[in-house]
């Protein structure tokens, strides 16, 4: 039943393993990283712009303050001025 072509045929299989007729096996590991690169990017942008809205909110509150207090007549306006723009230099 078994000639000489089913034997050399069957004998790579044998030797080599289920890679022996074509290229290595696709790299499965690469999925779970692929997965955690995704969702480690998610989440630093997620960090990156929430820091960033929290620093500009307390800017903005400063503004608020200090508006607040010009308006008040508790401080002149070259005072304003000079405190506003230490509040912009920071962003």
């Amino acid at each position: 039943m078994f000639n000489l072509t089913t034997t050399v045929a069957a004998a790579p299989m044998e030797v080599l393993g289920p890679f022996a007729w074509g290229a290595p096996p696709f790299p499965f590991f690469l999925i779970p990283l692929f997965w955690l690169l995704i969702f480690g990017s998610i989440v630093t942008a997620l960090f990156l712009t929430r820091r960033r809205r929290r620093r500009l909110c307390a800017t903005q509150s400063g503004e608020r303050a200090l508006a607040e207090r010009f308006a008040a007549g508790d401080i002149d306006e070259d005072e304003f001025r000079q405190r506003r723009d230490v509040l912009h230099e920071r962003r």
